[in-house]
């Protein structure tokens, strides 16, 4: 029978369906001329909010692809679809998308995700030694041949990232606080504001106190209004502005939900921050890898030779980090457990002036001059992970269906 190889793309953090632009099709047709004993799809997951807990993202995604891979496996009449299943999948995510896709594998493969909670030191002291975890689960329904990674910060993100990001945006960063700080004192502290302005109209740059002074106990205590009004001016002036101190606090519960809103989203990315947690990941991966043969690899990006003039000594973090800047974090060679660069590939960027913008072009021609190569290296790889049994014993013609967008 007709077997099915299924690319599956998801896409990151605050990314959507436009994350890949042309992507899939493209590398659909590469794979597809490839392995022309199967019929290669491409399917995009829908966008999905990228905020919460990350084991409950993990889980919607696979309740999803476990649908998708039925729809198939059923019009196909597969005989034993869960011990002999005609869909193979290639999970293909992008940033914290690899994460999503590894997760996945590894729920598959032992019933468990990885916990999104702080691991106890004292108990890593008192017992060196953990008892193994879960047997693999080699009958994998859906089945996954592969995760393969687009610049995935599996280790984390690269120091880099935030070093150059910072030394580039100072300026404009402190000119931004200081307008803010004297628009927010002009609407709320009035005749202070006035009185740290000279007669040209600039700032007096004169000492500020560690600490304000404690208020009077004879002070009125500020209306509720007036405090709403303040915490609008910190999160944006242009608010404030707008809507004035009592339509601040008219949308207090707006104010309130917004907070909420950052940290859910910061909650779902705050897996990057726990390097035990990031290891774990990246030692199972490396284990399904060579217990059952499932493929992983990881393109990072690298800047090439737009971010050259960022490392000539020059600039304080270009004389430290040097010319190698990566969006990721890149294993070590003294870490067994995560494979070494053994699975890991550079995907440069020559175009790119900064790692961010490395990230967010890797799929657009355009924007990125390694766009070619990176579609040849993924071709590659999919091709080694699925030439095998599965493979050659499928028959029939198949289907160019080409690439799906699929609806939550």
């Amino acid at each position: 029978m007709k077997k099915t190889l299924l690319l599956c793309f998801i896409h990151g953090f605050k990314g959507g369906d436009d994350t890949f632009g042309g992507f899939p099709e493209h590398l659909r047709a590469l794979v597809s001329h490839a392995l022309p004993k199967v019929d290669v799809r491409a399917i995009v997951y829908p966008k999905f909010e990228t905020r919460g807990d990350l084991a409950e993202c993990v889980s919607r995604f696979r309740d999803w692809l476990l649908e998708k891979v039925i729809d198939i496996e059923v019009s196909s009449s597969t005989p034993s679809p869960t011990i002999d299943p005609s869909v193979h999948i290639i999970l293909i995510g992008h940033s914290m998308g690899g994460i999503v896709a590894a997760d996945t594998l590894l729920a598959i493969t032992s019933d468990l995700t990885i916990p999104s909670r702080p691991s106890s030191s004292s108990q890593t002291l008192s017992n060196p030694n953990p008892n193994p975890g879960p047997a693999i689960n080699s009958l994998m329904f859906p089945y996954i041949s592969g995760v393969l990674a687009f610049d995935t910060p599996y280790l984390g993100i690269s120091p880099g990232v935030v070093a150059h990001g910072a030394e580039d945006h100072y300026n404009t960063a402190s000119s931004a606080i200081t307008q803010l700080s004297g628009l927010t004192g002009a609407i709320w502290g009035g005749s202070k504001a006035a009185s740290e302005v000279d007669k040209d109209g600039k700032v007096k740059k004169e000492p500020v106190a560690a600490l304000p002074a404690p208020s009077s106990s004879t002070d009125a205590p500020a209306p509720a209004w007036q405090k709403w009004g303040k915490l609008a001016a910190l999160a944006g002036a242009g608010a404030a502005v707008a809507g004035g101190a009592a339509a601040a606090y008219m949308k207090r519960e707006q104010i309130t939900a917004g907070w909420s809103w950052v940290g859910s989203h910061l909650e779902f990315v705050g897996c990057l921050m726990k390097g035990e947690e990031l290891r774990k990941r990246v030692s199972g991966l490396v284990t399904l890898n060579k217990e059952l043969g499932v493929g992983w690899a990881n393109l990072y990006t690298r800047l090439g030779k737009r971010a050259l003039s960022k490392s000539d000594g020059v600039t304080i973090v270009g004389s430290v980090v040097g010319n190698q800047r990566t969006f990721c974090n890149l294993p070590g060679g003294r870490d067994k457990s995560t494979g070494g660069r053994e699975y890991w590939s550079e995907a440069i960027n020559d175009a790119a002036g900064d790692e961010t913008g490395a990230h967010m072009s890797m799929f657009f021609p355009k924007d990125n001059p390694g766009y070619y190569t990176l579609s040849e290296d993924a071709k590659k790889l999919i091709i080694d992970w699925t030439t095998n049994e599965w493979y050659e014993s499928s028959t029939g013609d198949a289907d160019m269906s080409g690439i799906e967008h699929q609806e939550l």
